[in-house]
């Protein structure tokens, strides 16, 4: 019997779906649901690329220092690294549609906080809560893509996912700068509380149940890995940015000790909240390792890209917005059809042949000439878009289809760590090329880019041999 038709039998809003059969929600609450999921997805990573555009328009309202100002952004990110993985293990425990629900109001609640703000403390505040709002949103978001699906259809839901954010990350800007040319900052906020409304409204109707366990929760490894990434982060900012070498060196080797004793708690754990008992699966540890090198290596192009085309080219800033374009308009396209294709063909042979691609398109960019044509670099972004598009969907769904499935919000957290992981590692590695090689740095930045992609390919790669035997 066809998926879609299997799973057409009545079923009701919000009731438990049937894990003996994982047939997935019925059509047409499957479209409300994935419509629920991708508005959510859609703020949260919306909210972190516009806070970027707005940061000088917000330290002059607020009378704050452009350093001060940067709390805005980090307090945001900090939040939702270090409380990704509590809240996915929580989500396995008391149901992942109570997580995302509760992310999603305490998104919403804290977006009109912030609209409120009239200060960088009591804004990077309700950045704070808003981060942890959002690492609600993010920490589940695929284990209930993976419960909205049949399996037969599940690279379908996770494409859709990576479109979402593809699309999101691409019109941050966009949206900033178009709020801000009409109205004052408060209202790049504001505009969240109604399409949450919306979210939360369609979520309690349409969003899948699932039964969770009753076994209890570990807090303190919660703590433990609240102090091990925050850390980490705070030393990797650092070093990107100047910070120190002895408080570099000692945030780091914190976090190592603190870490050393995490893991082993966690592996005297049975569902551990850092999911080592996934990690020590070949697939799932190979496709979380792609997805860190693959997400290292888009962040280092991405930041870097608008100085070789301004900086180094002469372009506005109007042609490198448009010159930028076709990497992400790509990958919507690029995604869904990696998607459909993931449910047929290996994601170690998808993703090594898009990261491949990607690989290519990094090299290309980094040699261009003095002078190059518009259109010379428009392929050479879209080859970029297209490989990771190719790769990014079937990545994806081999974590969540390695996994059991009473562990999916542990993938799902994983998969949203390795993103960030990915993306801060990168935008710390273009601050620390760009100290040591001011001159040639865009260039060095997009070789560094290449080598990671290549990384990422290999190890793609390699999930088929470990496949096979």
């Amino acid at each position: 019997m066809p998926a879609d038709a299997a799973s057409a039998a009545p079923l009701a809003a919000g009731a438990p779906l049937p894990d003996s059969t994982e047939l997935g929600l019925p059509i047409p609450q499957r479209y409300w649901a994935m419509l629920v999921i991708a508005l959510a997805l859609t703020l949260a990573v919306l909210d972190s690329a516009i806070a970027n555009v707005a940061l000088p328009t917000i330290a002059r309202n607020l009378h704050a220092s452009a350093a001060g100002s940067i709390w805005i952004v980090n307090a945001y990110q900090l939040a939702i690294t270090i409380s990704l993985l509590p809240l996915a293990s929580l989500g396995d425990r008391i149901g992942y549609r109570r997580i995302y629900l509760a992310g999603l109001i305490l998104f919403t609640v804290a977006s009109f906080g912030c609209a409120l703000s009239t200060s960088l403390p009591t804004l990077a505040l309700a950045r704070v809560v808003q981060g942890f709002g959002a690492a609600g949103i993010m920490s589940v978001n695929t284990a209930l893509v993976r419960m909205i699906y049949p399996p037969s259809q599940l690279g379908r839901g996770v494409a859709i996912n990576a479109m979402v954010v593809a699309v999101s990350s691409a019109v941050g800007p966009t949206v900033a700068s178009g709020v801000l040319a009409v109205a004052s900052w408060p209202w790049l906020f504001a505009i969240n509380v109604p399409i949450g409304i919306a979210a939360i409204v369609g979520g309690f109707k349409a969003l899948p149940l699932n039964p969770g366990h009753e076994s209890p929760y570990d807090y303190l490894s919660a703590v433990m890995n609240a102090f091990v990434f925050g850390l980490l982060i705070f030393a990797i900012d650092g070093l990107g940015h100047g910070e120190h070498v002895g408080w570099v060196i000692a945030e780091a080797l914190v976090a190592i000790a603190i870490g050393y004793f995490f893991v082993r708690r966690q592996l005297t754990q049975p569902a551990p909240l850092l999911p080592i008992d996934l990690l020590r699966i070949p697939v799932f540890a190979l496709s979380i390792g792609t997805s860190v090198c693959s997400f290292c290596a888009q962040m280092l192009a991405f930041v870097s890209l608008p100085f070789l085309l301004q900086d180094t080219l002469g372009l506005s800033q109007v042609e490198t917005g448009l010159l930028m374009t076709p990497w992400p308009a790509v990958i919507i396209i690029a995604a869904p059809i990696a998607g459909v294709l993931s449910d047929k063909v290996s994601s170690g042979w998808l993703g090594g042949v898009g990261l491949v691609a990607m690989t290519v398109g990094l090299l290309l960019l980094a040699t261009l000439g003095a002078h190059p044509e518009p259109m010379q670099i428009a392929w050479r972004m879209a080859l970029c878009g297209a490989g990771f598009g190719i790769f990014q969907s079937p990545n994806n769904r081999t974590m969540l289809s390695a996994a059991p499935r009473e562990r999916g919000g542990g993938a799902s957290g994983m998969l949203g760590t390795a993103r960030l992981t990915g993306q801060t590692l990168g935008a710390a590695l273009v601050a620390l090329i760009f100290g040591i090689a001011p001159q040639n740095g865009p260039t060095v930045v997009l070789y560094v880019a290449a080598c990671f992609s290549a990384v990422a390919a290999v190890v793609s790669m390699l999930r088929v041999v470990k496949s096979s035997t």
